[in-house]
């Protein structure tokens, strides 16, 4: 996750009242790199005691997407050249930006228009006001990686409806803009062609004056959400105790979409899906996002230190793109019985905070 040229990826604008955050990576739907991160910081720390600055808005450039997730290419390399303290810096800075986004005491007015996945929800969804488009595609897919949510993500898939959250964590699956609303990813749905008509009066401030009530002159009506249409199905089986159960129920459900979900499990890293439904329940109990963001800390860096299955899921995803993981172990009979128990009490070495 390498810093050369990343100033350059985030444009920092201040205008009228308004800290303007662009990511400018465009062609890479404006994935996070170290650098990008330690810009976002930099320009929030300026922004948090300057009176001119009332609220700030993030958003990415291009149409494609807000941010696509970090730079998992450059995960990769450090992987496999054996640099833990690279793969710690970049993970340390990103979770202190998403909790300085979630404590910030200025509104933080997030544009999530397009892709918003892994670390484009660090961003967006831990702000005080997420707003997503009808283009927007929501999601947490690390587990298609052989890897787990981060970023804040099980903090908030442990507060969705229901069993909602184990469904979206496991699976990897899409929302759009009705259901982020649903599972409590985002606020407002704004068209996306008024984002600029948005973007203005923030920045003119006419009556009434809060961000969120500036927002709701410019919130449009929502369809349906498949995932409440889905949740009969969703809170039955994945409310069962183990993965191997969560797929039994998926396989007696008679939905077709039920069948779909237990095939998408089915492909996926045993160890990576087992440690993920744990990760996502005890997230329930945690007290705050700053405990759980410890907490995926933990899990991450024994995912890059001691788990094959994360740089394979990568390699076969985005290095030599064959779609064709080799899982280590291959399947949820192998796991050892000590698994979810390792993975949680592993010691990064390098803390989290400080």
């Amino acid at each position: 996750m390498s810093r050369p040229d990343s100033e350059s990826r985030v444009r920092v604008q201040r205008r009228d009242g308004v800290g303007h955050l662009t990511l400018d990576r465009p062609r890479a739907i404006n994935a996070l790199d170290l650098g990008m991160v330690e810009a976002l910081i930099a320009a929030l720390d300026v922004w948090r005691e300057d009176p001119d600055v009332a609220l700030v808005l993030l958003d990415g450039a291009g149409d494609r997407g807000l941010c696509a997730g970090g730079d998992v290419r450059g995960l990769y390399d450090q992987i496999v050249a054996g640099r833990p303290e690279d793969t710690a810096l970049f993970f340390r800075a990103e979770y202190a930006l998403n909790a300085m986004i979630a404590e910030y005491p200025k509104p933080v007015v997030v544009l999530a228009d397009g892709i918003t996945m892994g670390g484009g929800i660090g961003l967006a969804g831990h702000a005080a006001v997420r707003i997503v488009t009808e283009r927007s595609r929501l999601a947490m897919p690390e587990t298609r990686i052989g890897f787990t949510p981060d970023v804040g993500g099980t903090w908030l898939l442990g507060r969705a409806p229901g069993r909602v959250g184990e469904y979206l964590g496991l699976t990897g699956a899409t929302m759009d803009a009705a259901d982020a609303i649903y599972a409590g990813f985002a606020d407002h749905l704004v068209s996306a062609e008024h984002l600029p008509e948005l973007h203005h009066a923030l920045q003119t401030r006419a009556d009434p004056q809060t961000a969120t009530e500036l927002t709701l002159l410019f919130d449009a009506t929502h369809g349906p959400s498949r995932l409440e249409s889905d949740r009969p199905w969703i809170d039955d089986a994945f409310a069962a105790e183990t993965v191997a159960e969560i797929i039994a129920r998926l396989r007696s459900r008679p939905e077709q979409r039920a069948a779909e979900a237990a095939d998408e499990l089915e492909t996926l890293s045993p160890t990576a899906l087992t440690v993920t439904l744990a990760a996502v329940r005890r997230a329930r109990t945690l007290p705050d996002l700053r405990a759980a963001l410890a907490q995926e800390y933990g899990l991450v860096m024994w995912f890059a230190q001691t788990q094959p299955d994360l740089p394979e899921g990568i390699r076969a995803q985005l290095v030599d793109k064959d779609r064709s993981p080799s899982w280590h172990p291959a399947s949820l009979a192998e796991l050892g019985p000590r698994l979810v128990d390792d993975a949680f009490a592993f010691e990064p070495g390098i803390p989290l905070w400080g």
